[in-house]
């Protein structure tokens, strides 16, 4: 996990104004150094052992403070669970159709289409979004062994 960039999300939420409890410094770095894209209940399940009076709705709040001061998104992917992302920039993911598994990929190229629609539509066009979905090599994996 990156010193650096902890550091700048606590700065960042004490600019805020938020206070910077226990919790919120290791949700923090939960999401910082994870590579998936949680649900809060997983992000529960890794810090329970180390915060026992902790509770989702604890781990919701401070999601939503996070989102707030724009330090996560917030995906939602039509299984009814949001997932939480840290990485805020532009970019993309690919999600397997059998575990759920979420993976982030950059292409450039995708600001061409936002401008182009912006142009066709007269829209003033402030983000997009793509998700790619496939079978994770995991998942690839397990199917050939079971044909």
């Amino acid at each position: 996990m990156s010193v650096v960039i902890l550091k700048d999300a606590l700065d960042t939420l004490k600019s805020k104004g938020v206070r910077i409890t226990p919790q919120r410094h290791a949700i923090l770095e939960y999401l910082i150094s994870t590579k998936t894209h949680p649900t809060a209940d997983e992000i529960y399940k890794s810090l329970a052992s180390n915060f026992p009076n902790m509770s989702v709705a604890t781990i919701y709040n401070n999601l939503r403070v996070f989102r707030s001061a724009e330090l996560v998104k917030e995906l939602t992917y039509g299984d009814s669970s949001s997932r939480f992302d840290f990485v805020t920039h532009d970019h993309y993911h690919i999600i397997c159709n059998d575990c759920g598994i979420i993976v982030d990929f950059h292409h450039p190229g995708l600001e061409e289409i936002e401008h182009l629609a912006s142009h066709v539509t007269g829209f003033k066009v402030n983000s997009h979004r793509m998700e790619v979905y496939g079978t994770c090599p995991a998942c690839a994996k397990k199917e050939v062994v079971m044909n």
